[in-house]
């Protein structure tokens, strides 16, 4: 009597445990599906916070199990830290922000949004892992594959490495190293014209009259 009776519990654990789980999923998906009717599919609505585990569990899980436990080569120093600080700013800033806050123009338009690099999600991550994701891009993100076939000529395996170095260091990134990012921020024709003009008039050049396309003040 004892084991059957014992059956008979494990048994009704296990069915409420099933029954507790598929609720749960239930609840989960319908919270979704009001977000899809509120919000529709929209680049610009505010994650749920479903899709916030979801995010931070597929980035975390995008390394393989392999690539996880690899070590940085590239020893840490000052010039490694510039060199990296002025790549990330060339290439990465446009959607992370110098800061790594991800609080850009195109990161607000991105679904999901970019992750704060500076936060325990990002930093408690392996240097493998960040270097796997900026090697490999995450599916499904905004964040491309720098490594492989095909990537930016000037961006290499070193490189990569030199950028793991670099968001380890994003939390504690000063002033100064913020503004000298700001000189190497890709730049519009507009900003690069500006900016040509400026350096001329500081050296001496006498000013250009306005083009025909530009309002005449009286």
């Amino acid at each position: 009597m004892g084991r059957k009776t014992s059956s008979k519990l494990c048994k009704m654990k296990r069915g409420k445990l099933f029954l507790l789980i598929f609720v749960v999923v239930v609840i989960l998906l319908a919270t979704a599906a009001v977000s899809i009717l509120h919000d529709g599919l929209s680049a610009r609505a505010k994650p749920t916070a479903l899709e916030t585990v979801i995010a931070r569990t597929a980035r975390k899980m995008a390394a393989p199990s392999g690539a996880r436990n690899t070590k940085n080569p590239v020893p840490d120093s000052p010039e490694v830290q510039r060199e990296a600080r002025l790549h990330f700013a060339d290439h990465c800033a446009i959607c992370h922000g110098n800061e790594g806050s991800g609080d850009t123009m195109i990161g607000k338009g991105l679904y999901p949004k970019p992750p704060d690099l500076r936060a325990d999600q990002t930093q408690k991550l392996s240097d493998g892992d960040i270097f796997w994701i900026i090697e490999n891009g995450v599916r499904l993100t905004g964040m491309p594959a720098f490594g492989g076939a095909g990537s930016d000529h000037d961006h290499d395996i070193e490189d990569t490495w030199k950028l793991v170095r670099f968001i380890r260091r994003l939390p504690a990134l000063t002033p100064a190293e913020k503004l000298e990012m700001e000189k190497y921020n890709p730049k519009g024709p507009e900003e690069r014209q500006e900016e040509q003009e400026e350096n001329d008039f500081l050296n001496g050049a006498p000013a250009k009259p306005p083009s025909k396309s530009e309002p005449q003040h009286h």
